[in-house]
Order: structure tokens, then C-alpha cells, then sequence
């Protein structure tokens, strides 16, 4: 469990520098995030992704923000507050501050990466809370891969990629950057599937994802996606399997779409 509920949505990626036209700025996606508990499938928490404009006095930035929290009632057993979010170009997405801030179950962590676009580096700041309560942090100049991306980022790259064009078995290798260390996933194209959802019936590129086998989350693991296959590619659908158990990710509602 203390790998976020977001990780389904954040370990699918799409690295090309292609233009944006996908992504609005004011866009918010609302999910339910389920997980299996003891056979039942129990709706634990609230997952919003959203983009909002933000002007800086040398340019106008995209945020792309995604936040978990648990439903009260589940606070007690097991408190997720969960804060991902990326400040890019709005005509590339291009990263170029990337922060993570979670707390889940009594566990803290906080990362932040600063891009250089032009050296392929990142300023790397991690911040850790110890079993006395007490904070430490750990600074780091990281040389990364020209395509490499941070998890946020990557996740909204990939609704601006041509998926229609891909045949079923087709699959891509990406690169990503998590806790300081880059490595490659693979997602493969799985085919179409018209399926039920909170925002009707929607026909869907269905996606899926696999780690490496040494990713945090063990060797067994495994996350299929569903993308509205329209020119939105609303992620409207998830299931995920973990070591620990297994869940899944619904649409609840979809606002300030661009098209």
C-alpha cells in the first residue's frame, strides 16, 4: 500500500516533444480509487488530476497537478495525503519543476527536481522523515537521458501521442526518472474495448504496462489502462496488481476538457 494510488495512472509514459493539443488549462478529472480488502473490492480514496495556468515573471507555465486523499473513514486504518505536480510548457509539455509530497500511513517523503532543459540535468532534492519524527534531506545533481521525464509529466505526454495509429502487440519502451534513478517500462498497445463509465459508454484504447523487475513494487506486477479513443484520451478506467494486493481506478466526472 504505500506505493500511492496513483502509481497506476503515474508509471505510463509518452516522451516525445510533440505539440500539445490535448491539454486545457482549467481541464479536472476525478476518480475512485478501489482496493482489494480480504476478497471485497473497497472504495478508499479520492484521486483528482487537474491543470491550472501559471504566469511567472519570465514565462506562462502549465501545472499539472494530481492529489490523493483517503475517504475520512479510512483515515484511521490507513491515511493517504498524496500531492504530485509538474510545472511545464503548455505548448510542449516540457518539464521544468517537478514536486512529490506524500504521506501515507505515517510515512513522508519529498522530492523535487528542478530541469535544465539545455545540459540534460536535474537539481535533485529529496526530503525523509525518520522513526524519531525527524527530517533529513539529501541534495543531488542527477545527469539524465535527453527523452527522460518526470511521472507526471509523462503520464499527461502520452494523451498527446497518435495511439490510433498503433496496431494490437505493439509495444514502446520510455524512460522515466523515480527516486532519483531512471529506468525503462514498456507499454503495450492491447486493442479497443467499449466499456461502461461515469461518463457513458466509451470506446477505449486499452493499454498495458509493465516494470522492470526490480521497480519497488516487485516483480509482480501489472497495470492495464483504458483512454477514451477520442481526441481527449480521457483515462477513464484502471486495474493494477501489486505483491500486496490488487485495486482499480474509475472515472467519477470530467470538466474543462479542450475538446
Amino acid at each position: 500500500m504505500r506505493a500511492s494510488i496513483l502509481i497506476l495512472l503515474l508509471f505510463i509514459s509518452g516522451l516525445l516533444n510533440s505539440q500539445n493539443k490535448t491539454i486545457a488549462a482549467g481541464e479536472k478529472l476525478v476518480f475512485t480509487a478501489s482496493y482489494n480488502m480480504s476478497g471485497i473490492l473497497t472504495d478508499l480514496a479520492e484521486v483528482t488530476m487537474q491543470t491550472s495556468e501559471v504566469k511567472t515573471s519570465k514565462a506562462t507555465l502549465m501545472q499539472l497537478k494530481c492529489t490523493a486523499v483517503t475517504y475520512s473513514k479510512w483515515d484511521s486504518f490507513f491515511k493517504i495525503r498524496d500531492l504530485y505536480e509538474s510545472y511545464v510548457s503548455p505548448n510542449y509539455l516540457t518539464p521544468y519543476l517537478y514536486k512529490r509530497d506524500i504521506d501515507e500511513g505515517g510515512y513522508y517523503k519529498f522530492m523535487q527536481y528542478n530541469f535544465n532543459q539545455k545540459t540534460n540535468t536535474v537539481n535533485s532534492l529529496m526530503r525523509k522523515k525518520n522513526s524519531k519524527g525527524e527530517f533529513w534531506e539529501e541534495k543531488k545533481t542527477l545527469t539524465i537521458g535527453s527523452n527522460t521525464r518526470d511521472l507526471v509529466t509523462t503520464l499527461y505526454q502520452i494523451r498527446n501521442l497518435d495511439i490510433g495509429k498503433a496496431k494490437v502487440n505493439d509495444t514502446s519502451q520510455f524512460t522515466i526518472l523515480f527516486d532519483n534513478k531512471e529506468f525503462t517500462i514498456n507499454v503495450k498497445m492491447l486493442g479497443k474495448e467499449t466499456i461502461s463509465t461515469a461518463l457513458g459508454r466509451k470506446e477505449c484504447f486499452k493499454l498495458g504496462i509493465s516494470l522492470p523487475k526490480n521497480n519497488e513494487l516487485g516483480k509482480n506486477t501489472d497495470f492495464i489502462l483504458w483512454l477514451t479513443a477520442d481526441d481527449n484520451k480521457v483515462p477513464v478506467y484502471g486495474k493494477f496488481k501489486i505483491p500486496v494486493g490488487n485495486g482499480e481506478l474509475k472515472i467519477k466526472s470530467a470538466t474543462g476538457l479542450m475538446h
